[in-house]
């Protein structure tokens, strides 16, 4: 599959999003503007632009185990997180508080405050894991829902989602996770999960498409009103394009899987290694993570100048967390795992993908022992 990179550009950004599978998207495009008909219309071309969409939720509760009717479509992972978290409102209505990671998606976390609910935060420690016992504590003290994201979007920590789902089960309450990073990255226990979101411009879908898996099919789950698409979750006009490049490019990632996370492990103890050489502390190197994430602090202050000289280079990495990177905030999840606010503003976020290759971390290396040791 070809790169839809320009050759100059060395991109190590793939958890803000991943760079679109070009010939893919061309045929699904392609597809759409020969048959762009409303799927809510009633005529045949209509219909038939309904049923790639009942074919699309098929495939994916075919993948992860799910019912097809508690598979909701919507426009961004964003979207996707409020109905999430709106369908706790529906199951819980007089709860103030649910039981959550610190690692959570900003959206996450403005999902509960709009919806009324206050986020008693799991402890967590330089590990980057969530601690199961002060979990099981917080569920002994008081049975709440637990959310808690597979894999961080900044230090790529996979969970001990098998743990939690147990202790979950033992005091008779939902388990939920943002499964963004996990989905088309690892192979992921869907089974595990009462409750899940996932995106497909995450795996190289281009931006249009998430999906909510609901825990159970009710009237009443609902992000928007004012139509009855999406068995009546979510109003507005499905984006057909987008939901087929999300089906066709998550049969593509998946039969990839295996080969594809061998060579980024690859990538990363290299990376690694020659980083550590330089000074380099990589964060939660110890436990489980994506093979295609680095998160790391720079042995230098002046982060700002190091990410434009990167970006002379026409490298590009990241902060954290795109939604957050450009405010160069200190990364909480840094701060809740016991670093300092200075440690935290050193914070860099390297993260491969498909379309990497061993050239691309060669430059990465060489630029990157450049620009330390010139601001050292």
């Amino acid at each position: 599959m070809k790169s839809p990179l320009k050759n100059d550009i060395k991109y190590f950004d793939y958890n803000a999003t991943h760079p679109p599978f070009a010939e893919i998207l061309e045929s699904c495009l392609a597809t759409y503007l020969s048959g762009f008909y409303n799927p809510s219309g009633i005529t045949r071309y209509s219909l038939n632009n309904q049923g790639k969409i009942e074919q699309t939720r098929k495939y994916f509760a075919s993948i992860t185990g799910g019912q097809e009717k508690q598979f909701v479509f919507s426009a961004t992972g964003t979207e996707a997180n409020y109905l999430l978290i709106q369908s706790l409102r529906i199951l819980y209505p007089d709860l103030d508080s649910v039981i959550v990671s610190p690692f959570e998606h900003s959206s996450l976390y403005a999902a509960l405050e709009s919806f009324g609910f206050s986020p008693d935060l799991i402890h967590t420690d330089k590990s980057g894991m969530i601690n199961l016992d002060n979990l099981n504590e917080k569920l002994k003290t008081n049975p709440r829902p637990v959310i808690c994201l597979y894999a961080g979007n900044e230090t790529g920590v996979i969970q001990p989602a098998e743990e939690i789902s147990k202790l979950t089960k033992e005091f008779g309450q939902l388990f939920y996770s943002d499964l963004m990073q996990g989905f088309g990255k690892i192979n992921v226990p869907f089974g595990l999960f009462d409750g899940y979101t996932f995106s497909g411009h995450k795996i190289g879908a281009g931006m249009g498409s998430a999906v909510t898996y609901l825990p159970k099919v009710h009237p009443n789950f609902r992000i928007f009103g004012g139509g009855n698409q999406e068995n009546d979750h979510r109003a507005g006009t499905e984006n057909t394009f987008a939901i087929e490049s999300f089906q066709k490019v998550s049969e593509f990632q998946n039969q990839n899987l295996e080969e594809k996370n061998k060579r980024l492990l690859t990538y990363r103890s290299k990376i690694e290694n020659q980083l550590e050489d330089l000074g380099c502390i990589i964060i939660a190197k110890n436990s489980k993570r994506l093979p295609n994430t680095t998160f790391l602090i720079l042995p230098i202050e002046e982060v700002d100048f190091f990410l434009l000289g990167m970006e002379e280079k026409k490298i590009l990495v990241s902060t954290g967390s795109s939604c957050k990177s450009r405010a160069r905030e200190a990364s909480k999840s840094l701060l809740y795992m016991g670093y300092t606010k200075e440690e935290a503003l050193r914070s860099i976020r390297i993260s491969t993908g498909y379309f990497t290759t061993e050239d691309d971390v060669n430059t990465l290396l060489i630029a990157t022992r450049e620009l330390i040791q010139k601001f050292k």
